[in-house]
């Protein structure tokens, strides 16, 4: 491993960006897991604010483990293992290795699932929303939730594209 040959290594200032880019991302996603995503009330009288994680919490309890173990993959897991891979392709691995190319490859079919998570969220509160008996409001988490996912998708396809433009001029 040459770190000399590395994005952020020869590109100094785009490196500096991706890198606080990718910071802010990991940040907004414990934030996004952490705080309330969505808050139910119930005939006006009963309320219940939801996180990500206490959600998969209850989830589990109430061994519901399909659902539990699919929004753990996609709100959890896969959103980390994207931060961690673009880290490691951007300022660890040479570019012209057969590891970052493999890398960039995975990267590229994991980033057609990023919006899943926020996907499932948002169904989730329009169909609580539909119910006549009970009101649905989204609460701050789900917006850093989505932001982190964002952030995550645009340094991706700007890491995506800045590989494709060096391995085209060499």
């Amino acid at each position: 491993m040459n770190l000399k040959t590395s994005y952020a290594y020869t590109h100094f200032l785009p490196g500096l960006l991706v890198n606080l880019l990718l910071m802010l991302a990991a940040g907004l996603l414990m934030l996004g897991l952490t705080m309330p995503v969505l808050s139910l009330e119930k005939f006006y009288v009963f309320g219940n604010t939801v996180s990500l994680l206490s959600g998969i919490q209850s989830l589990w309890q109430e061994q519901e483990w399909g659902l539990a173990i699919l929004l753990i993959s996609f709100s959890v897991v896969f959103p980390v293992i994207k931060i961690l891979l673009l880290l490691m392709i951007w300022n660890l691995e040479a570019t012209d290795s057969p590891a970052h190319q493999r890398h960039l490859h995975w990267l590229e079919l994991y980033s057609k699932w990023s919006m899943l998570d926020v996907f499932v969220v948002a169904l989730v509160v329009v169909s609580v929303k539909l119910g006549m008996m009970a009101e649905a409001r989204v609460e701050p988490g789900i917006y850093a939730f989505a932001a982190s996912v964002i952030i995550t998708m645009l340094v991706s396809s700007w890491i995506g594209r800045h590989t494709r433009l060096g391995r085209a001029g060499s």
